[in-house]
This record gives C-alpha cells, structure tokens and sequence, in this order.
C-alpha cells in the first residue's frame, strides 16, 4: 500500500511538471492583468479550459489504455488520423515542445547572460532533453522524484513573496471585454488537455515497468496521479493569476496586445525578489520547460513509433524531433503563440468532443452520433479562425455561448443527436473491439 501512495506522487508529480511548461508559467500572470479585480472569473475559466478538460483527458485516456487512437477512433479511420497526428505535431516539434526552448531562453537565460546565442542554447537545451528522454523507461521517474520537488519549492517561494507583499491592490478594472471567453482562450494556449491524452501513454508505460500489471490498477493509479497533478496545477495557476492582478495598476492605459507576456512574469518576479529574482526565475522556468520538453519529446517518440509499426524507431524519432523543435525554437516565443492560436482552435472543440464522448463509449451504440459531433465541431471551428482572420462570419457569433467561448457547444449537440438516428455499420461498444484504428 505505502509503495502504491508513494508511485501515485512520484506520478502526479510528474504528470504536474509535464503539464507545467512554457505556457502554464506566461498566460495566467498575462490573465490576471487584463482582467484585474475581475481576475476570479478569468481564472475560472482558465481552469475549465486547462486542468478541467485535462483531467476529463486523462480520465478518457485512461479507459482507452492510453492509446490516442481509441480515444479519437470512432470519429472514423480518416478522420481519427489526422487529428492524431494533428495533435502529436502540435505537442511536438511545430508548437509545443519549441516553445518550451524558447521560453526558457527568454526569461530564464536572456535576463541574466545578455548576447548569449539563443541558436547555442537551443542546442544545449535539446540536447539535454535528448539525453534525459532516449531511455523512455526513465522518463517519469526522473520528472517526478527530482525534477518537479525543485519546481514546486521555487514555485511556491515566488507566489508566497507575492502574497505577503503584494506590489498592489485588486482594485484596478478589467481592461478586456469577455473575461470568462480570455480565461478559456489563455487556458486553450496551454494544450493541457491535448497534452494529457499523450502524456497518459507515458505514464500507463511507467506504471506497468513498476510492476502494476492489471489494466484496473493502471487506471486507477492513473488517475489517482491526475487528481494529484490537477491540485497542483490549481494552486500554481491561480498564485500566478494573482500576482498579475496585483501589477494591473502599472499598466493602464496600455493596450493588452502590446503587453509581452514573457516579460511580465519576469518584472513580477524582478519587482518580488530584486535582482536574485532573475536567477529564481531562470530556475523556475528552466525546470518546468524541461521537464515538459523531456514529457512531450518522449509521447511523441512513442506514438509514432507505434503507428509505423516499429519500422522507425523510438530514439530516432526522438531525436528527430529534439533537432527540428532547436530550430523553430528560434523563432521566439510571440511567433509561435501567434501561429498556434488558430491551430489549436481548430483541433480543440473536436478533441474535447471525442474526449467527452468516450467517457460515454457504453452508451452511446451508434459511431455516427461521434462522427457527426465531430465533424460540426471542426466546422464551426473553422469558421471561427475564418472569421478571425478579417473574412467577416456574423452567424458565427449569433451561436450560444459565443461570448464564453464555446460557439460550438449547442451545433455539437445537435450534430450528435442527428448521427445518431443514422444506422451506422459499426453500432458495437468500441472498447470490446480489438483493432486499433491508427
């Protein structure tokens, strides 16, 4: 029993620093500004949009073994591939993992070595991510018994100065319109929940090599380690919210997308801690994108060495990916924001909506009610990024909860409950099939 508790926290502390990243560290403080004494109702959204779903993820990744493709699956073969791979690209070379090299050169490393080359710490900092992720076995157990103590404490140390000694009052209005919307798009940045079907596959791999051998206790444990992180990730998150409501006063007047979210924290902390707060900061955020670099680097290693049957091999996959994401790690932090933000709202609402649904795998017979919800999800979906983009899609905010951000919540419901009165070939629980579609 004490060895089960004890790899339930190793785990959930493994889990946290996996999801604790670049993103986790930059867009509460970032929330917490715009939204000023209003910052309550941003973070809740935040929390719904990140350690919510996330846990809903693991949950669903849990009863699929931690394997994406079931949990995507019965959105059909087509489909369940691309957005498979869609969000393994995301969490891996093209958005996720770069972003956590460039993150920490720009407020861990910049701040304290001016002229350092960002291209020679790209180097160093994925080489180091190949070193600690080419023994897949290792992983969490390297993240979780070392790592993520050292994260937590310095983490901890930062929001206790913060609030002992605010650097202002919560008086300060909102700057935004839609602050519950903000706290939802800020915790879509994140990609916690995608990253969370992923990570699940690392950790189910560990607990089998600890010696859990049934699929109960795998679940179960897994689970267990998800509330553990989702605590964590709770606490951190609305620390972080708090200190930015507390500097809000200093930026009034200021126009919210001119504010450099990765400079923020580090004025907070500088404003905290003196000088000596660079260095806290350099190791908060050293630890905590690394140990997301090594989590997500080791997913993607795994996943798509499985799709291809074993033909391309895990440690070369991995250090495939170590060496494309030093490169775009060089295009800065914004870069990558921007480019992410309309790619994540595409592939989000469907993954939630899949990953909602499998919870109901039971119940719900027919593989049309999935594959209809999910296809409108990437519908309205597109037409949201669409009308982002200056090409004007009125309706599109006539939708319920337009202002929340979840437009697509009420045409999902409908598209589901229309596929589902259409037969389907394959009205079977999907769990007692034994192919996996990939």
């Amino acid at each position: 029993m004490k060895k089960q508790y004890l790899d339930t926290v190793v785990v959930g502390f493994a889990l946290f620093a996996m999801f604790f990243g670049a993103g986790n560290l930059i867009f509460p403080p970032y929330l917490g500004l715009v939204s000023g004494n209003q910052w309550l109702l941003g973070f809740s959204g935040f929390v719904i949009a990140d350690v919510g779903l996330a846990l809903l993820a693991i949950l669903a990744a849990a009863k699929c073994q931690g394997d994406i493709s079931k949990v995507l699956g019965r959105s059909g073969k087509v489909l369940s591939r691309i957005l498979a791979a869609s969000i393994m690209i995301c969490l891996g070379p093209l958005l996720a993992i770069p972003r956590t090299g460039a993150t920490t050169f720009e407020m861990g490393v910049a701040p304290i070595i001016g002229g350092f080359s960002p291209i020679l710490f790209s180097v160093i900092f994925f080489g180091l991510t190949l070193v600690l992720t080419i023994k897949p076995s290792k992983v969490v157990d390297i993240i979780g018994q070392y790592l993520t103590p050292a994260l937590l404490i310095a983490l901890i140390f930062l929001i206790v100065m913060g609030i002992v000694s605010p650097l202002g009052d919560l008086n300060q209005p909102a700057v935004i319109e839609g602050i519950f919307a903000e706290g939802v798009k800020q915790g879509y940045q994140t990609m916690d929940p995608l990253g969370a079907i992923a990570l699940s596959a690392v950790v189910i791999i560990s607990l089998g090599q600890k010696g859990y051998t049934k699929e109960s206790d795998k679940i179960k444990l897994t689970l267990q380690a998800g509330l553990v992180a989702g605590v964590a990730l709770f606490i951190v998150y609305g620390g972080l919210a708090y200190l930015g409501s507390t500097v809000a006063h200093q930026f009034k007047g200021i126009n919210p997308a001119d504010i450099n979210q990765t400079s923020l924290i580090v004025n907070i902390t500088e404003q905290l801690l003196g000088q000596p707060g660079k260095i806290v900061l350099a190791l908060i955020v050293g630890l905590a994108c690394l140990t997301t670099s090594i989590g997500l680097v080791s997913a993607t290693g795994q996943y798509f060495a499985k799709i291809s049957n074993g033909k391309v091999k895990y440690e070369t996959i991995v250090i495939g990916v170590c060496i494309f994401s030093a490169v775009v790690a060089n295009f800065g932090v914004s870069t990558i924001i921007k480019f992410s933000a309309p790619i994540l709202t595409v592939i989000y609402p469907a993954t939630i909506v899949l990953v909602l649904m499998t919870l109901f795998n039971k119940q719900i017979k027919n593989d049309n009610a999935f594959k209809w919800a999910t296809y409108v999800a990437l519908v309205v979906s597109i037409l949201t990024v669409v009308d982002g983009m200056g090409i004007k899609m009125s309706f599109i905010h006539k939708l319920p909860f337009d202002g929340i951000g979840f437009n697509w919540i009420i045409p999902v419901l409908i598209g589901g409950i229309v596929g589902n009165f259409i037969p389907s070939k394959n009205n079977i629980d999907y769990n007692s099939k034994n192919e996996q579609i990939m």
